[in-house]
């Protein structure tokens, strides 16, 4: 999910990129961010996610219209009813294969409170089929008159209720429904086949059986699929592999924040090497970690600057960030004639060999975001290396301390970036050659910096690295806010097509 040259982000006032939504149904990773939403933290939280009201809309019509698919077409249990009528003697009705085959939602909303999450559709139609039956004889003469057909049933201003509460059990999300119900209005049912003129007024007796039939197998459908989602949920893993390496830790950290027109979340957000130990980090900033300026946005996403200092740790730690160079674009500065007369002492020693440049970071870089800009600070050794035979012979080693900044966008669902070097400073840190004129060597320096190192660190920084975003929707018009010592990330969101049997259709199955 990042890679080691995020360390080196910066930000400009703003930066305009497609962004994406994430989450799934009521809890997911992400959640929903309004104008100055602020999101309380008391733990360790590096990363929040804010979904506002539009978000939660988004999300909602996205949901229904997948779990409708999902639950049609619906099974309801055989009804039979046998009743003694004077003069017919015993009468048999057999209502099977009932099935609700289309559902129209009329409207629906969320509902957010200290509670939990309201989830109410209203004016929902419910179009069934079903086969009939019946039967009777007479006491006048033993005989069986039956008949049979097909029916058509409408059922109108269906309600459906739910509500859910959300909270935090084990770093994971914890879903639990408090209250559900469906209520059927009105139903109309129309026989075809056989003398069906002539039964229509005792089918009629059904409609109080066959609403709460349906009203029955819908509730019964919704709290299954709500065991299901928390067992998913619960199921979600507590990190996302970068590399064989290192991971994302997405453990969820405090409860959920439920506000009347947004659900926030927070998550430890830091990366780190596998098996190995966590360094420790402080928020600056506990008390705002997300904070979208623009309302009319679906998504918010915060990101501490420890975020970014994790991975370089990480990638230190991992022993990462080393690189030999032994290519580059003036490549007389690969072999001692080169330094004939800025280090005559090489050139005297090692005539006419080969160098190369053993180049590794002393230390993980250090990322400090302020509100208009991040800065870098790259410590690093660049020991010359003289190529002889088959051996390497390290001759001198430099110390470097670039200053960088630069700028950070959005490509695609990742977080990219570029960087430019401010300034350097460096000192000999050891040499086998004597002592080094460091101020002829530092334009020679600067010339490596700048058509070796930074091309290379802007290679990978150009990549970027994911955002926490569930695979299958795209950020939409994203803006990047810097404030002091975070990054945020305000965006709409759409839904990949091409991901949908692949993500949502799954949980969403699993669900229903």
């Amino acid at each position: 999910m990042a890679k080691i040259v995020h360390l080196f982000f910066s930000c400009p006032e703003t930066s305009m990129a497609p962004p994406t939504i994430v989450l799934l149904l009521i809890a997911s990773f992400f959640i929903s961010t309004q104008t100055h939403l602020q999101v309380q933290a008391t733990d360790d939280a590096f990363t929040s996610i804010v979904i506002s009201q539009k978000g939660l809309d988004f999300l909602k019509d996205l949901l229904i219209t997948k779990a409708v698919s999902s639950i049609i077409p619906l099974q309801l249990p055989q009804i039979s009813k046998s009743t003694r009528i004077p003069f017919l003697g015993n009468v048999n009705m057999v209502l099977s294969n009932i099935t609700i085959y289309g559902i129209d939602v009329g409207s629906s909303y969320f509902k957010l409170g200290d509670d939990g999450i309201a989830i109410i559709a209203s004016g929902t139609t419910c179009n069934l089929s079903m086969s009939w039956y019946y039967s009777y004889s007479t006491w006048i003469a033993p005989v069986v008159v039956s008949d049979e057909g097909r029916a058509s049933i409408q059922v109108e201003g269906l309600e459906v209720g739910l509500t859910l509460g959300l909270g935090i059990q084990d770093g994971t999300l914890k879903l639990t429904l408090k209250d559900c119900g469906c209520y059927v209005k009105d139903i109309s049912i129309k026989l075809d086949g056989g003398a069906s003129w002539l039964y229509q007024g005792m089918i009629n007796a059904f409609e109080e059986q066959i609403g709460s039939a349906v009203e029955t197998s819908v509730t019964k459908k919704l709290k299954d699929g709500i065991v299901k989602l928390d067992s998913l949920l619960q199921a979600l893993p507590k990190e996302m592999p970068l590399d064989d390496n290192t991971s994302l830790n997405v453990t969820f950290v405090n409860d959920p924040v439920l506000s009347n027109s947004s659900i926030g979340f927070e998550i430890n957000g830091l990366f780190a090497r596998r098996n190995a130990s966590v360094s420790k980090y402080h928020n600056k900033d506990s008390h705002a970690l997300v904070s979208c300026s623009d309302s009319s946005k679906m998504l918010g996403i915060s990101l501490d600057e420890a975020v970014f200092n994790s991975v370089g740790d990480a990638y230190f730690n991992a022993e990462f960030m080393q690189w030999i160079v032994d290519k580059i674009p003036d490549q007389s500065f690969l072999n001692t004639a080169g330094w004939r007369f800025i280090v005559p002492q090489l050139y005297k020693k090692y005539p006419n060999h080969d160098m190369d440049l053993n180049v590794s970071l002393s230390s993980p870089p250090v990322v400090r975001i302020s509100e208009h800009n991040i800065d870098a600070t790259i410590y690093a050794d660049l020991i010359i290396d003289v190529l002889e035979e088959n051996r390497v012979i390290p001759v001198a080693c430099i110390s470097l301390v670039i200053r960088a900044s630069g700028s950070v966008k959005i490509s695609g669902n990742n977080l990219a970036g570029s960087i430019k070097v401010n300034d350097f400073s460096m000192s000999l840190k050891w040499s086998n050659i004597g002592n080094l004129r460091l101020y002829l060597i530092q334009p020679v320096m600067w010339t490596i910096i700048q058509t070796v190192f930074l091309p290379y660190v802007n290679s990978h920084l150009g990549k970027g690295f994911p955002l926490p975003i569930i695979h299958g929707f795209t950020l939409q018009n994203a803006e990047l806010v810097c404030s002091s010592s975070r990054i945020m990330v305000c965006s709409d969101v759409i839904y990949s097509a091409a991901s949908r049997s692949q993500n949502l259709n799954w949980l969403l199955h699993s669900f229903v």
